[in-house]
């Protein structure tokens, strides 16, 4: 096997954790969006909401 091909594996393995990465922080985001709407709309709060409160 020749040097070039253990450059492009590299490439794509690095591209595909980077993406993988991206991919898995983003889901994660909508999820943890959604759950703080759900607790919202139960009626709690979170505490930086009361500071802005007092102001």
């Amino acid at each position: 096997m020749s040097h070039a091909f253990y450059v492009t594996a590299s490439y794509i393995a690095a591209f595909a954790v980077t993406f993988g990465l991206i991919g898995w922080v983003f889901i994660d985001h909508r999820g943890r969006h959604h759950e703080l709407e759900r607790l919202e709309a139960a009626g709690i709060r979170r505490r930086s909401a009361r500071a802005e409160e007092t102001r």
